[in-house]
């Protein structure tokens, strides 16, 4: 395990030594490059808002993008945000001295709630100019409005809920009437539903909030200086229109559950946080006088929304007698006090100051603080200015604190962006579990970080946690990249030894048993993984030592079959003598090379299922290559083993109809050792065609020879067409069989009257059988009695031939008058023939003085000519001219020939003294020549018409231009 430690820290010395410049230059040791190219924002970003009032500011509340400001003492200005160059005036109209006390703006910003010191609430809707009056709201001074976030439109605010300066909550509705044309009061009702007070009795109704819950249930907050109640209900579905009456009666008879401290400073203000638009709110922050009352909304809860309560005191330096808090406003994580002269920004998580915004004192005192919950911006304003509050990207530093807080999951969720904090908090929460000995999830967090690797598993190795060890092994090899091979290899490795070291440890201990089975299948679950498949088969060899090593021969098996490795498979299954399993393998993955590496093996315990296998493999298995195998096992196999091999013989003879001549001379040495019925049928179903046959005939001979299959050895000289040895051998076994034999050669009567013969003398001198000798004359027409007598002993009777001597002598005299016939035939066919030459000597044909020549068209008499019977008329020499071309090669040979000695034969004699006889009989001998040497010339040259016969037929695909004399006519025409 040392060594490969060692190894795996050659491979990272790069990328270490690297890690290292880093530190040493102040890059942190996670790896990660934690530069800021420029200074980085603040969350509470402030914008002072370009707008120089004409009078002091009394009141602001801003909701949906809409700002309303009370200015001076009758004025009110309206501002859309969205079109900030287009603001909006509307006087009060008042003529008394009443001032605006507080303003209220709804979710949606249209509807608009002025109360004045005087105990007297105005209206004005969005979509109008005019204030008006709510007259049944008057002699109530209003502290605050619980809108109606579910049932609130433009037009109408739905049931609301108001609180009084004399602890009563009111219930109301306002509705804005569209196209009347009487004036109609808004307020459509005002009625008291409760009254909240304290110890010291009814107390002002500081806040008021309403939200509703699931199955139709509602809880309503309201918060008086020192105590915060909470009203809950269920309205039924339908009639929410009908207010919030009902929940208030459920409370009649007893005091709702509130919260109460004991410090005051005289009021009370609570601030929701709505993570987005038209969404219940999330979290709130009460602000009372012993501090900031922080906590979650939980609306599954029966009795009470608040969940997580807990209470930030206030900073030091706020001195609530002094300088108390005046406004509050909640973020996601933070909650901003607002103070005379500054705004504080408190982390809800650690009740620690991050944020401090101190204001000159030109701009006078800080009045009021309110957020839009629409876009999560934040403003402030004094008697003479407004500012802005821009959050921006508050979540950046939570990650550390919920660190701090060992709360991981969220600390991871808050920084999965960024990747350098990630590797941070993964570094914390690893030595967090592995202090608090939970070294499977400090493993499976020390994977993902960037921190030394080394380091690591020496850590687990000294606290001899070999499980998560492996556990961080088996993740950082996940997380490797593929460029990263030789990591892989060695991780790979190490996993691989540490997992057969604590399978040999869990294996002899039977209490550890489930142990075992789970972590064997994690170690096959890694083998088998997909990921790491190519650097086990590129590592394969180190893999199989390991194994062999453990003598783990189980695994061994498992690992060869996912490498797909089926020799060594099967190799250890034949080793163990399971040889049902080699053949289920070689069956199941179908690799013919494997099936002619072990069949020779496999033959000799299983034949009937190695055969089948074969078999079901079809013509994917070439069986010459499986010969060897039949033959080392027919060697020493009884017959009804070799039964297998002939079997499997057959199949590919007769179904895939092999044609291979050792296929086919196979078969035949095992018919010839154990079936030979089968040897015949064999040969007689192969055919006679020596062409068509695909056994060798020789071998095949000589194989039947030894083995005295005397029947085939005939068949086959058949074959060979050796009809005398196939007869010879035929007469060692059956005389009907030579009788076959002897027919056979049918083209050649000589051959077949010998082979009659041969079984003839048989018959007479072996057999001494005179009658069926007799039968072979008849059986064969060529054979004559005279023919047999020659084998037939001296002392044999007369009597035996009797019918065969008379039957031989009418078919002479049948001949004999055939003969006579045919001769009177001959003579009379002979006699006619003369008759007709003497009558074609004597024809003539007339020939005119002005007759032409058909081919050359000059006078025919003034040259030897031939005269046709057809009327064709040519000269001796034109005739001859266009006869020479067409005649074939040796007849132009021959007609040369002839015509030089015709030639010969017309130069007289230079010899003046030779006899007078000698000279006439040589000069008539020179005549007679002469004469036959014309007659052949006429033979070849004027055998038929140059225009009528044979030769003008075929000369009809001949072309009229001579293709070597082509280019040179073409020529010619140019």
């Amino acid at each position: 395990m040392a060594s490969i430690l060692d190894e795996y820290e050659d491979s990272l010395y790069r990328s270490a030594s690297v890690q290292q410049s880093r530190a040493s230059v102040g890059i942190p040791h996670s790896g990660y490059v934690n530069a800021r190219l420029e200074k980085e924002t603040p969350i509470f970003n402030k914008q002072r808002i370009d707008f120089s009032p004409p009078e002091k500011i009394n009141s602001l509340v801003v909701s949906s993008n809409q700002l309303c400001m009370s200015l001076g003492k009758d004025t009110l200005l309206r501002i859309d945000l969205g079109k900030p160059d287009e603001p909006n005036q509307v006087e009060l109209g008042r003529k008394d001295e009443a001032k605006v006390y507080k303003m209220f703006l709804d979710h949606t910003g249209s509807h608009l709630l002025i109360a004045l010191n005087t105990s007297e609430c105005l209206y004005l809707n969005r979509s109008v100019q005019k204030v008006r009056t709510l007259s049944r709201w008057k002699g109530h001074l209003i502290e605050s409005v619980g809108w109606n976030k579910f049932l609130g439109t433009e037009t109408n605010t739905g049931p609301i809920l108001v609180g009084t300066a004399q602890g009563q909550i009111y219930e109301a509705e306002i509705s804005v009437s569209e196209g009347s044309l009487f004036s109609t009061n808004p307020d459509q009702y005002f009625r008291q539903v409760y009254t909240l007070e304290e110890e010291s009795g009814p107390a002002p109704v500081c806040c008021l909030e309403i939200e509703r819950g699931l199955e139709g249930k509602f809880f309503i907050i309201a918060t008086t200086r020192k105590r915060l109640f909470q009203f809950v209900g269920k309205i039924p579905e339908g009639t929410e229109q009908q207010g919030f009456s009902s929940i208030f009666a459920m409370h009649a008879d007893h005091l709702p559950s509130f919260r109460e401290f004991p410090a005051s400073f005289g009021f009370s203000e609570i601030a929701f946080y709505t993570p987005k638009l038209r969404s219940n709110p999330r979290s709130f922050a009460w602000m009372m006088g012993n501090g900031v009352l922080y906590g979650t909304l939980d609306y599954s809860r029966p009795d009470s929304i608040l969940s997580d309560e807990r209470v930030w005191v206030y900073p030091s330096d706020i001195d609530i007698t002094v300088n108390k808090p005046i406004s509050i406003v909640l973020t996601q994580f933070h909650f901003l006090l607002l103070l005379p002269d500054r705004v504080k920004a408190v982390c809800t998580l650690n009740g620690q100051v991050v944020f401090q915004d101190l204001f000159l004192e030109k701009f006078g005192l800080l009045t009021r603080m309110i957020k839009d919950p629409t876009v999560q911006q934040i403003w402030i304003h004094t008697e003479k200015v407004v500012f802005r509050y821009h959050v921006q990207r508050e979540s950046r530093d939570v990650w550390k604190m919920y660190m701090n807080m060992n709360k991981f999951d969220l600390a991871k969720e808050y920084c999965k962006d960024r990747p350098e904090c990630l590797d941070i908090v993964l570094a914390k929460e690893a030595e967090h579990c592995f202090q608090n000995k939970r070294y499977l999830d400090s493993a499976k967090c020390y994977a993902l970080t960037q921190n030394y690797f080394e380091e690591i598993a020496l850590k687990f190795i000294e606290a001899k946690q070999e499980e998560a060890l492996m556990e961080f092994l088996i993740k950082k090899l996940s997380n490797l990249k593929p460029s990263e091979k030789t990591q892989t290899t060695l991780l790979t490795t190490w996993l691989t030894e540490l997992y057969l070291n604590w399978l040999g440890i869990l294996e002899g201990d039977p209490s550890q048993r489930n142990l075992y089975l789970d972590t064997r299948e994690k170690f096959r679950t890694f083998l088998s993984s997909p990921k790491n498949k190519d650097c086990l088969f590129n590592n394969r060899a180190s893999i199989y030592e390991l194994l062999a090593s453990h003598g783990d021969t189980e695994h061994m098996v498992y690992f060869a079959v996912i490498m797909q490795d089926y020799e060594r498979v099967v190799a250890h299954h034949c080793q163990h003598d399971e040889y049902d399993e080699a053949l289920n393998v070689l069956s199941r993955h179908r690799d013919e090379k494997l099936f002619y590496k072990f069949s020779p093996v496999l033959i000799h315990h299983i034949p009937k299922k190695v055969v089948d296998a074969w078999i079901s493999m079809g013509s994917r298995l070439d069986a010459r290559n499986l010969i060897p195998a039949l033959v080392n096992y027919s060697q020493s196999a009884s017959t009804q083993q070799i039964n297998e091999a002939i079997r499997y013989m057959e199949f590919c003879v007769y179904q895939l109809e092999e044609t291979q001549q050792a296929i086919h001379n196979y078969l035949l040495s095992l018919y010839a050792l154990c079936r030979p019925d089968s040897l015949l049928s064999y040969l007689e179903q192969a055919g006679t065609n020596p062409n068509r046959i695909h056994y060798d005939l020789k071998y095949a001979l000589r194989l039947c020879a030894e083995h005295g299959h005397h029947r085939a050895c005939v068949h086959i000289y058949k074959v060979m067409e050796l009809y005398e040895e196939a007869v010879d051998l035929a007469l060692q076994v059956d005389v009907d069989l030579a009788k076959s034999c002897a027919d056979l050669p049918e083209d050649d009567e000589e051959l077949r009257k010998k082979l009659w013969l041969k079984i003839a003398r048989h018959v007479v001198q072996e057999e001494k059988d005179v009658k069926k000798a007799m039968a072979c004359l008849s059986s064969c027409a060529l054979l004559k009695i005279e023919d047999v007598l020659p084998f037939f002993p001296d002392f044999v009777t007369i009597d035996h031939f009797k019918e065969a001597i008379c039957n031989s002598l009418e078919d002479y005299n049948k001949h004999i008058e055939e003969l006579k016939r045919e001769m009177e035939e001959a003579t009379q066919s002979a006699k006619r023939i003369r008759e007709d030459i003497q009558e074609m000597r004597n024809k003539y044909g007339s020939v005119e003085p002005q007759e032409k020549c058909a081919a050359c068209d000059f006078p025919l008499l003034n040259r030897p000519f031939y005269l046709f019977l057809c009327g064709h008329m040519f000269h001796y020499d034109c005739l001859l001219q266009a006869v020479f071309p067409n005649l074939p090669a040796y007849k132009q040979a021959k007609l040369e020939d002839l015509q030089k000695k015709l030639a010969g034969t017309s130069q007289p004699s230079k010899s003046h003294h030779r006899p007078k006889d000698v000279d006439t009989v040589s000069m008539g001998k020179g005549q007679q020549s002469r004469e036959q040497i014309k007659a052949d010339i006429d033979d070849i040259v004027a055998a038929e018409c140059v225009y009528c016969g044979e030769l003008m037929i075929r000369s009809i695909d001949k072309p009229f231009i001579d293709p070597q004399k082509y280019e040179e006519e073409m020529q010619s025409w140019l």
